[in-house]
């Protein structure tokens, strides 16, 4: 796997997807081996792109740090922004799914001239102090109430306990369907997750604030790509989130969840390859 030198001297990992223009892909998770992203559905050649997939610290070939709060989205964004003067990229376009919006949208709070297009997938807001109501959190669950698994995953996503098993039972509800692919999909989260890296992304502080602030200055396109049946942002919220850019704008993805390329590949890669070119 080719490597990348960050601000510290510590060396990175990252692997190429496709060939064509780059596109940088930052996971989610957060803390997640981004084997979890596999192909994207395809994007690569959909897209007639090269994907840049890091391996954040702590994840895949990368070493865990010796500061935990490396793992932190401020320390992660400077690790992008060694990635992007690695690869000789003036304005790279920069795709994100899920806890990376938090990395990505510090990054471009940042550099806002350091950004050619910005696609955020199924976004954590929390890095701009976007939340959902009780009522809406509520809504959105009840829209798979009709699901012959809606009962025991209800009763492990109102649980507060973290464990693994509590994340597979409730599980489901990440999907549009929970078909074997889907399945086998969730059966990898444990063992491809960096718990006390999850635990440090969750506890690192960030001005959402001031971050929404400068993100004022962004005028890069901006596409946020949500599930119809996500929990969170949905359609909602994730309109909510692309309102504040100069030029955003949110998709939705139907019949999908919070992994739309699982869900499906086609029509992600379809749509994600329009929003790197709109």
């Amino acid at each position: 796997m080719p490597t990348y030198t960050s601000h510290d001297g510590t060396e990175l990992a990252y692997r190429v997807e496709g060939t064509g223009d780059p596109v940088v892909v930052w996971p989610g998770g957060p803390a997640r081996d981004p084997a979890y992203l596999g192909d994207l559905g395809g994007l690569a050649t959909v897209a007639g792109r090269s994907l840049v997939i890091p391996d954040p610290r702590g994840t895949g070939a990368s070493p865990l740090p010796a500061d935990p709060t490396a793992y932190g989205p401020s320390g992660l964004a400077d690790d992008l922004e060694a990635l992007r003067a690695h690869l000789g990229l003036e304005r790279p376009d920069l795709l994100c799914h899920s806890a990376g919006a938090s990395v990505a949208l510090l990054y471009a709070a940042r550099h806002p001239g350091r950004i050619g297009r910005l696609v955020l997938i199924t976004p954590g807001t929390s890095a701009v102090g976007l939340d959902i109501s009780d009522d809406e959190w509520e809504a959105r669950v009840a829209l798979r109430s009709h699901e012959p698994w809606f009962a025991s995953a209800r009763r492990a996503l109102d649980s507060e306990d973290d464990s693994p098993a509590t994340r597979q039972a409730m599980s489901p509800f990440l999907y549009g369907r929970w078909t074997g692919t889907a399945q086998q999909h969730a059966a990898t989260d444990d063992a491809q997750r960096n718990r006390e890296g999850t635990r440090a992304f969750r506890a690192a502080p960030v001005d959402a604030a001031a971050t929404r602030a400068a993100l004022t200055s962004l005028r890069a396109p901006v596409r946020v790509v949500v599930g119809e049946l996500d929990l969170m942002p949905g359609p909602d919220l994730g309109a909510e989130l692309a309102a504040i850019f100069d030029d955003g704008r949110c998709v939705v993805q139907p019949g999908a969840a919070h992994f739309p390329w699982v869900d499906d590949p086609a029509r992600f890669a379809r749509l994600v390859s329009a929003a790197l070119e709109d």
